[in-house]
């Protein structure tokens, strides 16, 4: 069985690597298909304005490699126009589609009407929709959330308005904007959606899968074309080659033990520091770090030097020393 999400020819059951700022970037990208299992990735958002007046950070997010293929690359804002020129701009990078961020709870992007804040503003997110999708010659999907808040759940509104535009697939989170990461994720109305009769796109789910059982359960629930994997990902790239493993044999592979969970996490930083160069790739490892090592006892002095050195030696041999509580 195959889905066809961005018109592209996908595995049943896929499994995408959610966009995340400050995580998804090349480096762990190459983490997650160093293990394999993850069908599609989509890279750290991208600011329309930011690529409009060449923002260095900006244009450095469009960089993709061929190994990470199929890959999108997704952008937010909030005027038509500038949507319209950034996607133009993205286009020529040359990614697999163009993903259309209206889902983003950040304050300062959602207060100004961007990312979720676009789901209070129904016919400028159609708009914006279906004028990016006539601007370029790429795919373009869309994720969102359930609303803005409890009171004001309009996804499914949104999701049929967006079926008669010429967006090739939505991902949606199940949860408001208000809810920002809190709670617990709502699944039901991800499921109404793909159930419903009159919606004709691929349905991705989002939020709260961080085991391959729940992962199977939400396939089978909900009947959604792919999961998508987000917070769960952190400092645990293996998580898709699990999940796909399980879905394809009924089997649970062991997480790594700490030894092997060592050396994945000298893989990573030394590839991080390749791309970024010796501070910032560090700094970038630090997130990963917590959850690498998350639960070690009697570490914590040895965590507090491990988040506070931006030494590349002193890193690795930090690492070196973690294996004495194996």
């Amino acid at each position: 069985m195959k889905i066809s999400f961005a018109n592209l020819n996908l595995p049943k059951k896929s499994l995408f690597l959610a966009p995340m700022e400050d995580v998804t970037d090349t480096t762990f990208r190459y983490m997650c298909k160093l293990f394999g299992g993850v069908d599609v990735m989509i890279t750290e958002f991208v600011s329309s304005d930011g690529l409009l007046y060449n923002a260095k950070k900006s244009l450095k997010k469009l960089k993709i490699n061929d190994y990470e293929r199929p890959i999108g690359i997704q952008i937010y804002g909030h005027i038509t126009e500038r949507m319209i020129e950034a996607a133009k701009i993205v286009a020529q990078a040359n990614p697999d589609f163009i993903d259309i961020n209206f889902g983003c709870p950040v304050k300062k992007i959602a207060n100004r009407g961007a990312g979720c804040g676009m789901m209070r503003n129904v016919p400028l997110l159609i708009e914006i929709a279906d004028k990016v999708v006539k601007a370029v010659n790429k795919s373009v999907t869309v994720k969102t959330r359930l609303g803005w808040d409890e009171q004001s759940k309009n996804i499914i509104e949104i999701a049929l308005l967006l079926n008669k535009t010429g967006i090739t697939g939505i991902t949606i989170h199940g949860r408001t904007r208000s809810q920002m990461y809190s709670g617990k994720a709502d699944w039901t109305l991800i499921g109404e959606i793909k159930a419903h009769p009159n919606n004709r796109l691929p349905i991705i789910g989002n939020g709260d899968i961080s085991t391959p059982e729940q992962a199977k359960q939400h396939f089978e629930k909900y009947n959604v074309d792919g999961i998508m994997i987000g917070r769960a990902s952190i400092g645990r790239p293996w998580i898709f080659k699990h999940i796909r493993h399980f879905l394809e044999t009924n089997e649970i592979l062991p997480e790594p033990d700490l030894y092997e969970k060592i050396e994945i996490a000298k893989i990573h930083l030394l590839k991080s520091v390749e791309d970024k160069g010796e501070y910032p790739g560090i700094l970038s490892m630090r997130r990963h770090y917590v959850q690498y090592f998350k639960g070690i006892e009697n570490s914590r002095e040895w965590r507090i030097k491990l988040l506070t050195s931006n030494n590349l030696k002193e890193n690795l041999e930090l690492l070196e020393k973690l294996k004495s509580f194996c």
